[in-house]
């Protein structure tokens, strides 16, 4: 496999690793977001442990509003963190 690949399944592993932990395992509950939010991006998002921040976090995450957050929603979370450390490395080489 490319490393695209790799990291396309491991995105898949990731997502699978915590949802379905209660209920359906298609999507994620809040809990679960916020156990993926702290395990797999806590360098990131230091405040995965603030209940108000995962409260607004989830919020946002939820495009149609159905109180989970489904794989394509989660990507786009994933994608957009991309983007700005992309953005913040970029910068820090210019540096």
């Amino acid at each position: 496999m490319s490393d695209v690949q790799k990291a396309m399944a491991l995105l898949i592993e990731s997502f699978s690793k915590y949802a379905g932990k209660e209920g359906d395992n298609l999507t994620l509950s809040k809990a679960e977001l916020k156990e993926l939010l702290q395990n797999e991006l806590g360098d990131l998002l230091g405040k995965a442990n603030d209940k108000a921040a995962v409260d607004r976090i989830f919020t946002s995450l939820d495009a149609n509003q159905d109180n989970s957050v489904d794989f394509k929603e989660f990507v786009n979370m994933v994608s957009c963190l991309t983007v700005m450390c992309h953005q913040y490395f970029h910068q820090s080489a210019k540096k």
